[in-house]
């Protein structure tokens, strides 16, 4: 019997997303979960592997049907991050829906047709080239260049800490085609396979997600039709990355509900049955205490979380809502799952347990994205404006 209700009911939350939310659950159960501790180990998920959500439409419900999607509402995105970092799946879909959603929303009639029906099938997997070696939440300051030449952009550059950098092979890179500052930022979209100039440095390890790639990735006169850089106008790449924020902050918030709930219900199955002194740890006031504490922590976020979805959706979602999300709810996943881990004492730290990769894959929430810090400061603008 489940501590929490499965999820705190909302308006958005009607039939039909359930049933897509067990349908996903178990796609992702039979297709994704036997093979982690083997993609862990290796330090990436084949690109392959994702076809089966793109054949069930999993991959990128909320694309319309005019692109090959199933055209559902953001929400059924949202359920299958949700579903995925329960089963500790890592995000790499999440980049690839903040792609498929900056082609739909500023890509010419041409660029939807050529890719968004190949990112919903899953036969492209899609990474954004953003953070370099000396530019990462100040993108305004990166340095990659795109020079025009004739009918195709020269690219030059590096990038670091790229997110299915080794697997996909659609890449949307933040490029400067112009002057220094926003002004001078585009982001042109690349076709990676066999192309020329561009390669993938180092698969970088890391402290969790290790069943995700983070890679580095090199740009050495790579030519670049001048068709794909997104929307055809040079100088938008950053009105067209902040205007995505709303919903990336949601890709962030929402599995940190979903892994404070999973913590939280291995954490009690586990106190009942481990017995210490003539009786369970459930038994002792303290793990009462510490799981009342992360079980309220868990409703509050959800109850949150559940909120700004239903504002999303609505359209009236404010970015400075969606930085408190992103932060705070991260903040308490932390929180939560070093409780959490604590109450299993030495067993906790050991890899093999759920909680320890929890623990582990947790840290990151509160950097990529846009560091906490950096949220802080946004909502502070705000707030003394």
């Amino acid at each position: 019997m489940r501590m929490l209700p499965r999820l705190l009911q909302h308006p958005w939350m009607d039939a039909e997303i359930e049933t897509f939310r067990e349908q996903v659950r178990r796609c992702a159960s039979d297709n994704l979960v036997p093979h982690l501790d083997t993609w862990r180990r290796q330090g990436f998920i084949p690109r392959e592997t994702w076809s089966a959500l793109g054949d069930l439409g999993f991959l990128l419900p909320e694309m319309p049907e005019a692109y090959g999607g199933p055209g559902a509402s953001l929400a059924y995105q949202l359920v299958v991050q949700d579903e995925l970092a329960k089963l500790e799946v890592p995000a790499n879909t999440a980049v690839h829906s903040i792609v498929a959603h900056y082609i739909l929303d500023y890509g010419t009639e041409e660029q939807k047709q050529r890719w968004l029906p190949r990112l919903v099938s899953g036969e492209m997997l899609a990474g954004i080239a953003m953070t370099e070696p000396g530019a990462g939440s100040d993108l305004k300051a990166i340095h990659t260049r795109a020079r025009l030449d004739g009918d195709h952009y020269i690219v030059d550059g590096a990038k670091t800490f790229i997110t299915n950098g080794f697997t996909c092979n659609l890449l949307v890179v933040v490029v400067r085609t112009g002057e220094a500052g926003a002004k001078g930022v585009s982001l042109l979209v690349l076709e990676t396979e066999n192309l020329p100039g561009f390669s993938v440095g180092r698969r970088l390890e890391k402290l969790g997600q290790h069943a995700s790639d983070t890679a580095e990735l090199s740009f050495d006169g790579v030519r670049v039709p001048a068709s794909h850089l997104l929307g055809g106008v040079e100088g938008q790449g950053f009105v067209q990355i902040m205007s995505q924020l709303t919903f990336e902050r949601l890709l962030l918030a929402v599995p940190a509900a979903a892994v404070i709930e999973r913590a939280v219900e291995l954490t009690v199955e586990y106190t009942k049955n481990r017995k210490a002194f003539g009786q369970s740890l459930s038994d002792f006031q303290n793990t009462r205490f510490k799981l009342a504490e992360c079980a309220t922590l868990a409703h509050v976020v959800r109850s949150f979380v559940n909120d700004c979805i239903q504002r999303q959706l609505d359209g009236t979602l404010d970015n400075e809502a969606a930085y408190m999300a992103k932060w705070w709810c991260t903040e308490q996943q932390c929180k939560v799952t070093d409780e959490c881990l604590q109450l299993f004492g030495g067993y906790g730290y050991m890899a093999e347990y759920p909680i320890a990769r929890l623990y582990a894959d947790s840290r990151v929430q509160r950097i990529y994205g846009g560091t906490n810090e950096i949220m802080k400061d946004l909502i502070a603008r705000k707030v003394v404006a």
